[in-house]
């Protein structure tokens, strides 16, 4: 497959719809593991990483999931390419920024993507909509299973598999939900909510994992470690945050309908208004307001509005697929024009956010003075 035939296929998660998928975006399950006999990739010397690669490759490309996928080294793709796979969540900030004995298989759903020669030998992913951690860790764990038939896994009978970071030993295994949370910013109950999560050891992440910030409303949620508990442990702990943070998202956004209906649709309201007008849009901006119009979408406030329109927009918005798409490199101030063009365009057919009373307090009488 090429990088080209890549792109025009949309990924399944991103058509798909999972459990809770209108505020969980997606589910994913990475796993790391390493051979046996080879230096970790940051140890090792560039010509050990060009071996390795070369003898593992082949049977990676041969398994049946990947068949008809996309199979490339590092040294053949742009830089804006390998920045397009990290703004589809393909492939870590990391893994891009490296070149020589590096390279990237995935499959023709994009639902599976491989990594060679990240910060350990393999970094596998499965990805799916909604949350659906299970689903992902089957397709993940078919391919591990299939790959370990073939190859020498470094591991340990005490410890598991072995892994260059200390705090992935073990399972080797991340399990992370994307989640959509509008209503508990603009509720001002963010914090609290991820302090809470913080506290019982799982990490908070912005849209791009580790060191990011979570724009457009997007936040991570995933194990900080891996020994000691089982993959099905990990997976039920991260399920039931997970479900605990839709309920507290659930809660807000009814919170938000009935006390606060009049700033929910000017919040709405600017957000279709800045999406379908302006012509100036940087990324920050672009991601707040189609955080906001999704919300008036599940709200029904915004009605006809398809949820895939969204989603989709939030990728081809992004810097790497702007220039991409125009065929350059293009200056910050040419990206923020064209990202409004694309905006104004793709949202001609949403009709306006709903101009409605809505049954709250605001517009209930006023209550009875006490004054005699």
């Amino acid at each position: 497959m090429r990088f080209t035939t890549l792109l025009k296929n949309p990924a399944d998660w991103m058509q798909g719809r999972g459990p809770h998928s209108d505020i969980v975006m997606t589910s994913r399950i990475r796993l790391a593991r390493n051979l046996r006999g080879w230096s970790f990739p940051g140890w090792s010397s560039e010509r050990q990483r060009v071996d390795l690669m070369n003898e593992v490759r082949p049977v990676v490309a041969g398994l049946p999931e990947m068949k008809d996928g996309f199979n490339e080294e590092y040294p053949n793709l742009t830089k804006t390419k390998k920045q397009v796979l990290v703004e589809r969540h393909l492939v870590s900030r990391e893994h891009a920024a490296r070149s020589t004995g590096c390279a990237i298989l995935i499959d023709r759903r994009q639902s599976l993507a491989i990594m060679v020669n990240e910060e350990d030998h393999f970094r596998m992913q499965g990805i799916r909509a909604g949350l659906d951690l299970r689903t992902a860790y089957e397709l993940v764990n078919r391919v591990d299973s299939e790959l370990e038939n073939f190859l020498p896994y470094a591991y340990d009978s005490r410890l598991g598999y072995l892994t260059a970071c200390p705090t992935n030993v073990g399972t080797g295994m991340r399990a992370s939900a994307m989640l959509h949370l509008p209503a508990l910013v603009l509720t001002e109950q963010i914090k609290q909510v991820m302090n809470a999560v913080s506290k019982i050891g799982l990490a908070v992440r912005g849209l791009y994992g580790e060191g990011t910030e979570a724009l457009g409303n997007l936040f991570q949620v995933s194990n900080q470690h891996t020994l000691g508990e089982t993959e099905s442990e990990l997976i039920s702990r991260i399920e039931g945050v997970a479900e605990h943070i839709v309920q507290a998202e659930n809660n807000a956004r009814e919170k938000l309908l009935h006390e606060s209906p009049t700033m929910l649709r000017d919040q709405v309201g600017r957000a279709y208004a800045t999406l379908r007008f302006a012509h100036i849009l940087n990324s920050k901006e672009a991601l707040t307001q189609l955080s906001l119009l999704r919300l008036g979408a599940d709200l029904d406030l915004v009605t006809e509005c398809d949820r895939g329109l969204l989603d989709a927009l939030l990728l081809e918005i992004q810097p790497a697929h702007l220039q991409l798409a125009a065929q350059r490199e293009l200056s910050p101030e040419e990206r923020d024009t064209r990202r409004a063009e694309i905006t104004r365009q793709l949202l001609k057919s949403v009709p306006e956010p709903l101009n409605v009373s809505l049954d709250s307090a605001e517009n209930a009488p006023p209550p009875e003075s006490d004054d005699e």
